[in-house]
This record gives structure tokens, sequence and C-alpha cells, in this order.
């Protein structure tokens, strides 16, 4: 058996009795700095212990979207006509999409970039519109010319009057012309414009009438509009209320479709039943833009490789004159991968501060050509994207953010101008990792803290106690 003084030979605090013990001013003033320092230090820990630390590290993309990423945008284009615009996505994979509607909605625009009315909807055309067979050589001019002076007059004089914008350099305006002459006349015959009047066929140059085309905001060619009397209604943004034709060009459907026209107005009467709208569900009519611009909003998805997202006017029957075109665009938002809810995003940017700084990068900026270049002018802009994921000390994904860097540059093309963002999809993700914090490792800190503070503050005590006991003896011996 261990007695009780052998068991006390091993204790590690050897206790001084009470009344050899001393207390002093500086080892009191000693102590209550210790103690400030315990507790200031005990903050700084338990602070540093709810603070959130990340790692920062590089891997192989390994993103939950699979191989495709979303795009969203919301673009405008001052110049660039709803009738035409198209959005087309391509990449090196060989992918060719072009005029992408399901995903894609239009609006038409002014100058200003405000909405002149409710979406635009392009409607069904066929691939290939038909045209005459054979060309007769030798054929009568039945289709009116009409000038600027003049144009007002006619559309206001006959019930319906449908117009042929062309160009004469336009190879579709001259495939149009045998047919679109030949339709007029036979029109001509039947409703005479003097004795009848109820329909007229007219055309106009816009090589010669520019101002009068660009004011009904014409940018292809052909492009036939009918105009019915009393509809046409100007306000101070040039709006114009008719309709535009896209259906077959050979002469048999020119005429079945003026047939349809004439019929559609009241008998015995030349005036135009304006509640009458029959006629305009037909695909192959369908109301003209009533303003030259054309807001682009919706989104599309690309695979993850090199590619580009190609804004541009695009049709299979019309011609466009490269010179005359121009793509300046404001781009209210582009943005990639799964939107990210705004109390997300500060919540993440709180503690992660450079986390949101490049996932809207192009968000509310303005490319405008304003001609000082010409025409012919491609906005190229060239986008670098990486994506960057968060991963809670939970283990799962807090945000998933795809942010680019992006630049752009105006030059000139042989080809149509168009607006194309070149698209270079990283293979490489930055991954963000919440680090977890042991608890134990905070225990054991502040045990370090309160025994370092008392152990230097004892050393400190003994120290400054001996150096005073020193000097009073020193002052006690010259005393003697």
């Amino acid at each position: 058996m261990f007695s009780a003084s052998k068991i006390k030979a091993v204790d590690f605090y050897r206790k001084i009795p009470r009344d050899l013990t001393e207390a002093s001013l500086s080892g009191a003033g000693l102590s209550i700095v210790a103690a400030l320092s315990m507790m200031f230090l005990f903050g700084m820990e338990l602070n540093n212990y709810f603070a959130v630390s990340t790692t920062t590290s590089v891997i192989v993309d390994k993103s939950s979207d699979g191989e495709y990423l979303r795009i969203d945008f919301n673009m405008s284009f001052p110049a660039l006509s709803c009738e035409f615009a198209s959005v087309d996505v391509n990449d090196v994979l060989g992918t060719n999409r072009l005029n992408i509607t399901k995903t894609v909605r239009k609006f038409s625009i002014d100058s200003n970039l405000r909405p002149t009315g409710s979406e635009f909807h392009s409607g069904t055309i066929a691939n290939a519109v038909k045209h005459d067979d054979e060309v007769d050589e030798e054929f009568v001019e039945g289709a009116l010319p009409l000038m600027s002076h003049s144009f007002d007059k006619f559309i206001q004089q006959f019930p319906i009057t449908v117009v042929n914008f062309y160009a004469p350099w336009c190879s579709w305006c001259q495939r149009l012309k045998p047919s679109w002459e030949k339709a007029a006349k036979i029109m001509r015959e039947r409703y005479d414009p003097e004795m009848d009047g109820r329909i007229l066929l007219a055309k106009v140059d816009c090589t010669k009438e520019a101002d009068l085309c660009r004011r009904h905001h014409i940018q292809g060619y052909p492009s036939i509009r009918i105009f019915r009397k009393g509809s046409d209604v100007r306000s101070d943004h040039g709006h114009h209320e008719h309709e535009s034709y896209y259906g077959d060009r050979d002469t048999e459907s020119l005429v079945k479709t003026m047939e349809n026209l004439v019929a559609s107005l009241p008998t015995g009467s030349q005036h135009l039943a304006l509640e009458d709208k029959s006629n305009g569900t037909d695909n192959t009519k369908r109301p003209a833009p009533s303003t030259g611009g054309c807001r682009i909003e919706g989104y599309v998805r690309v695979k993850k490789v090199p590619g580009s997202l190609v804004v541009s006017a695009r049709s299979d029957a019309h011609s466009f004159d490269a010179s005359q075109m121009n793509m300046s665009h404001v781009i209210d938002h582009l943005t990639f991968g799964k939107k990210v809810m705004p109390r997300t995003m500060s919540d993440v940017k709180h503690w992660i501060p450079y986390i949101g700084r490049n996932h809207d990068r192009l968000n509310g900026r303005s490319f405008i050509n304003n001609r000082d270049l010409e025409g012919n002018v491609t906005i190229d802009h060239y986008i670098q994207v990486v994506k960057t994921e968060v991963i809670t000390r939970k283990g799962y994904a807090l945000i998933e953010e795809y942010e680019y860097t992006a630049h752009s540059n105006v030059a000139h093309s042989i080809n149509i101008p168009v607006a194309r963002f070149h698209l270079e999809l990283s293979p490489m993700q930055v991954l963000i990792t919440e680090n977890q914090k042991s608890f134990s490792h905070f225990i054991t800190n502040i045990c370090a803290i309160i025994g370092g503070v008392f152990t230097v503050a004892g050393i400190l005590d003994s120290i400054l106690h001996n150096t005073m006991r020193a000097m009073k003896k020193v002052e006690l011996g010259k005393n003697f």
C-alpha cells in the first residue's frame, strides 16, 4: 500500500504556506494586465474560430450541368429590324444552328431603345420561296413606280396598295421582277385603277428613294408591303401599321394573294373594313416591323468548346446592302450558367470579396457605330469564360458562377456585318473550399493562451519583486 506521504511526493503543484505569501501593488497591477491580455487573446481566438477561411485550387471542370452551357442575354439593336434579326450558334465541332427562335424573343424598338409594341413573331416561312420557272423576256411593266412626293398620295387613294421595295442589283429582286410586273398587269386589267380602284400594285427603287425606304424600315430586298387605306397611322417615331408579304413569288401565287386582299373588302365599297383581320393570320403575311430596331432576349445552350454566338440579318429570300447595315448594340444583360440569386451572391461576396466581380462585365455597355467607319462594320467580342465553384464546409456547392473577361473590337468586313461573340470556354475551373476548423484545436489554443500568459506574468512578477527588494537593500545600506 502506498502511504499518503509517498503520493504527495509526486505533486506538481507544491503549495506555499499562506503566512509566507506576500501581496504587492506591482503584482496586483501585473495580474490585471495579464487578465486583460487573456481576455483579448481569447476574443481574437474565438473570432478566428468563427471566421470563414478558404483555400483556392484549380481543377479539371467537373460541372454538374454537363457538357452544355446556358447563355442568357438581352441586347438592343437600334438599327436592325426584327424582321430579319437572327441568332445563330456555331462551334469547332461543326454545330451550326441558324435563326434560333424557340428560346429567343424579339421586340421592336425605336432609336431610343424604347419598345413600340408587343412581341414580334417571325411566323412560319418556307425554306424555299417559289418563283416563275420561265421568264418572259418581253413583258410589259404593270407596276406603278412611286417616288417620295407621290407615295403618300397613292397610299391614301386606294383601299389596298401593295408595294415592292427593291434594289436593281439584288438577285432576288431580279427574279421577282417578271412575275411582279405580270401580276401587276393582270390586277390592273381586272381592277382598273380609274374605274374600280380597289387595289394597286406599285414599286419603289430604294437606290433612288433611299429616304423613303428608310422611313418604312426597309433593310432587305425585295420587301413587299401591304398598305391599307386608313390604317397607316404615323407617330413621332415613324410608326406604320401595315403587313409584310413572305409567300411565294410566282405570278400565280401573287395574283391569288391579291385576289384574297380584294375579297377582304366590303362588297360594293372602296373602303376597308378595319375590323376584318382574317388575312393577318396567314403565314405569308405578317405585320411589318413598326420601327427599325429590335431588342433580342432569351437564352441558348452551347457546347463547352470554342464557338460563337452571332446576331445578324438573315433571310433565305432577301438580299442586304452591307454598306447600309449598322450592327450597333447595347448589351443590357449577358451571363453564363445558372442564374445566381442576388441574396446568395451578396452573402458569398461578404466573406469571399473577389467573387462576383466578372460575371456581368458587359452588362449595360454600348457598342455604337456612328458611321465614322462607314459601312461593312462587324463588332466582335472575344470572351473567355471560367467557372468558379464554392464548396461549403459541409461538402455541398453553395454557388456555381461563370466569370468571364471580354475584349471588343470594331472591324471592317467583306461580308454582311454581324455582332459576333467569340466564346473560349476553359476546361478548368476554380474551386474555392471552405475550411472546417477543429474545436479541439480551438480549446488547445485557449489553454495555451491562459497558461502562457499566466507563466509569463509570473516570471515578470518574480523579476520585478526581486528587483525592488534589491533596490531597497541598497537604499538601506546607504542610510547606515
